[in-house]
C-alpha cells in the first residue's frame, strides 16, 4: 500500500509509463484465461516495470462477464507468512490494481495478491494523505489463481483474476458506471510490486516497492499517477447495461 523511502528513488527513476492501456476483448473461455493459458492471453497488451531482476509483466482482458487480470512477477525466492484474506500482505510480497470505475479517486478498488494465491480486496474510501480504507468490504465472485515458473525458465510466479462486472456494483462511486462497460469506455488504474527479498526474518530490507505509474510521493494511493484503462472494441462486445 504504502513504498518505503528507500524504494522512492527506484520508483522516481522509472519512466514515465504510456497514459493508457488498451483492455483487449476476449472471447476465450474462463478456465483457459484461469489457466494463464498462453492462447488465451496472446492478444493482450503487455506493460512491464521494475529492475530486471524482480521486473513484472502485466496484461487484461474483458468480456461480456468479467475482467481478467494477468500479472506475471520475476521473484528469485518468493515467500509469504500470511494465509488469510484481508491480512496486511502489503507488508510482505504481492501484486497490486487499483481500479477506478467512476474516475472519482474516491471508493476505488484495491486488489493484492500473494505468491501463496492469499488476497486482500480494498475498498479505497480516500487516498493519501488523509486515507481511510474498508477491509470488510469483499469484491463479490472474485476467483484468482496463481502459477508457480515453469522450470527452465526464470524463477517467479503469475497471478491471475477474474472480476465479474457484477462485484464492482457494491463501490458506491459506481452508481453512475455502465457495467459491464462499453467499449471505449474509460476508468483509471495503476499497478504495483511489493518484493522482499530479505525474506522473512528481514522483509523491510532492500524492499523493492515500484509502482507502474510513479506516484512521486511516499504512498501508492495517489490517483493524479493513475493512467486510463480504455475498453477495446470488438464485433462481440457486449451490449451496455446499468
Amino acid at each position: 500500500m504504502t513504498p518505503g523511502v528507500a524504494a522512492l528513488a527506484a520508483l522516481l527513476a522509472v519512466g514515465a509509463p504510456p497514459s493508457s492501456y488498451r483492455v483487449a476483448a476476449t472471447t476465450a473461455t474462463r478456465e483457459a484465461l484461469l489457466a494463464g493459458d498462453a492462447k488465451a492471453w496472446a492478444p493482450a497488451a503487455r506493460v512491464r516495470w521494475g529492475p530486471a531482476q524482480y521486473a513484472t509483466e502485466f496484461a487484461a482482458v474483458w468480456d461480456a462477464d468479467a475482467l481478467y487480470l494477468r500479472f506475471a512477477a520475476t521473484d528469485p525466492m518468493p515467500w509469504h507468512t500470511m494465509t488469510h484474506r484481508d491480512d496486511h500482505l502489503w507488508e510482505e510480497e504481492v501484486v497490486e490494481i487499483f481500479l477506478d470505475p467512476a474516475r472519482s479517486g474516491r471508493d476505488y478498488f484495491e486488489l493484492e495478491i500473494s505468491p501463496a494465491n492469499v488476497v486482500c480486496d480494498v475498498r479505497m474510501e480516500r487516498p493519501s494523505p488523509d486515507k481511510k480504507y474498508d477491509l470488510t468490504w469483499n469484491f463479490e465472485g472474485l476467483e484468482t489463481r496463481v502459477v508457480p515458473s515453469i522450470p527452465g525458465r526464470a524463477k517467479g510466479w503469475t497471478a491471475l483474476a477474474r472480476l465479474p462486472w457484477s462485484g464492482f456494483r457494491s463501490l458506491p462511486s459506481t452508481t453512475g458506471v455502465t457495467l459491464p462497460p462499453r467499449a471505449a469506455d474509460r476508468w483509471r488504474f495503476n499497478l504495483f510490486r511489493v518484493d522482499r527479498p530479505g525474506g522473512k526474518a528481514k522483509p523491510e530490507e532492500n524492499a523493492v516497492e515500484i509502482a507502474w505509474s510513479p506516484t512521486g510521493q511516499p504512498s501508492f494511493h495517489v490517483p493524479a499517477a493513475f493512467r486510463d484503462f480504455v475498453f477495446g472494441d470488438t464485433k462481440a462486445a457486449p451490449p451496455p447495461r446499468r
